[in-house]
């Protein structure tokens, strides 16, 4: 099967497809992933033609308008078909009688957006493990692909699915944002050209969601286009974090009091924190909602010195941080919002913490950087308990090879000054947690910055340094 050039990026996923419609078996693959980041677009694009019928939930609508749209779509299929099906048991049978008739060699079934199917009491789960079960795993010409925004729906209902649906999927794409590189590649093609540090204030932005960067208008800079899309009343993203957060979760508000709360706290917040700053009661509530979040890509779990006790939280939706920080304090008044606040301090702020979140997202970047791409590695942050001043390593990779590399991360728009202040504050770090943490390892200070460092005599204290362009691979 050709690749569709018109997909950027994605080669990953292009392989695993390919592979998935050259298998001599019948395939149940599951894409999934953060509303926005192109599960639908990578489905129809690769698949094309070649897909025999699709059909896509309707949000928010009631068990007999899902039958309706299904058989709607399926009429579309099979002109024969004059009667929506009762039950989802006999709508899965009208499919699997217009599949059978079918003379191709493969068969493409693309069901997408199927948690909205899933209406209460409807027994969808239960007919589409019959005709996964009963009849298509049977055969060898079926390729059922299954997509949804809701990923914790995906997770809890398909992919952790421990009732008829175990063990069945064949394949799982967890489809992420672009990275550096696709988002350029990505704004190349539509004619827009941002030098290595406006793609990384983009992404900072917009975290890589292809949906968000196909607004971006190339007669525009890039200030000028956040101005249009994002604090516009009439712009394409203006209430784009209402929409995402409404269309994923039915008791949003829970969801939304959470990631706000983690928004203030751009380094992250233990369970316990975040029950202390919230006031979110401990329990199964609030142990949804971290895996409900953490599954759709919002946040992420770090672990504090390999301890899943103490783990901390940390938001990671580029776009979530950009909509606290800025957007839900924004003026509709003032439509040059972005353009004014550039450079100030508030940016500044904004950038440093967020970059460092970009980071983290590249580690594979660092490593490679580093020559470490095949040591065996742990990633985690670290707090000193004791020191006096307080003494926080942004990130630790620790290695196999009897080496810790403790990271400073730090944006800035021209190459970073150690000063002399800041080169004992270091030092008092790198004391701090060989003490604390009693590692024997031979400990490396590593600067992670947009521009490299700027040599005076204070910058030898870094033993190796990793730049913005590093992060583009």
């Amino acid at each position: 099967m050709n690749e569709n050039t018109n997909l950027i990026g994605r080669d990953r996923e292009k392989k695993l497809l390919t592979k998935i419609f050259n298998s001599q078996k019948s395939e149940f693959t599951a894409v999934y992933g953060r509303r926005r980041v192109g599960k639908t677009f990578l489905v129809r694009e690769f698949f094309n033609e070649k897909i025999v019928f699709q059909a896509a939930g309707l949000s928010n609508s009631t068990t007999k308008e899902q039958l309706k749209n299904f058989y709607l779509s399926l009429q579309r299929y099979d002109c024969g078909i004059n009667q929506t099906p009762d039950d989802w048991l006999e709508a899965f049978n009208l499919l699997a009688n217009y599949l059978g008739k079918l003379k191709v060699e493969r068969k493409v079934v693309f069901l997408d957006e199927l948690p909205w199917m899933d209406t209460p009491n409807s027994g969808f789960i239960s007919a589409l493990e019959h005709f996964w079960n009963g009849w298509a795993s049977a055969r060898k010409d079926i390729v059922l692909i299954v997509s949804g925004s809701a990923t914790s729906w995906m997770m809890n209902n398909l992919i952790l699915n421990y009732g008829g649906l175990y063990g069945r999927l064949t394949q799982k794409i967890f489809l992420e944002p672009f990275d550096l590189n696709e988002t350029d590649v990505f704004l190349k093609s539509k004619g827009i050209y941002l030098s290595k540090y406006e793609l990384v204030e983009c992404y900072m932005i917009m975290g890589g969601i292809p949906y968000y960067l196909e607004f971006m208008d190339r007669s525009l800079s890039l200030a000028q286009n956040i101005n249009r899309m994002i604090f516009n009343p009439n712009g394409d993203l203006y209430r784009e974090f209402e929409t995402v957060y409404s269309s994923l979760f039915k008791n949003k508000e829970l969801y939304v009091k959470t990631v706000e709360i983690l928004s203030r706290k751009a380094k992250g917040l233990t369970r316990n924190e975040i029950i202390e700053a919230s006031g979110i009661k401990s329990g199964n509530a609030l142990t949804t909602v971290l895996s409900d979040l953490e599954y759709c890509g919002f946040i992420k779990k770090y672990n504090i010195l390999k301890s899943q006790k103490n783990a901390i939280y940390q938001l990671t939706d580029f776009f979530t941080i950009f909509h606290f920080r800025f957007i839900e304090k924004s003026s509709f008044y003032n439509l040059q919002y972005w353009t004014d606040i550039q450079r100030s301090s508030e940016f500044y702020v904004w950038a440093g913490c967020t970059f460092e979140m970009l980071v983290m997202k590249n580690i594979d970047k660092i490593k490679r950087k580093l020559g470490i791409s095949g040591v065996k590695t742990e990633v985690y942050s670290w707090r000193s308990k004791i020191s006096d001043p307080g003494a926080q390593i942004d990130l630790v990779i620790d290695r196999n090879d009897n080496t810790v590399n403790l990271c400073e991360i730090k944006f800035s728009e021209s190459e970073f000054l150690i000063s002399k202040q800041y080169d004992k504050n270091l030092r008092n770090k790198i004391s701090a947690f060989i003490s604390e943490t009693k590692t024997k390892k031979s400990v490396q200070l590593t600067f992670i910055t947009t521009y490299g460092l700027k040599r005076n005599e204070y910058s030898s204290v870094a033993q190796n340094e990793v730049v913005m362009d590093d992060l583009f691979g």
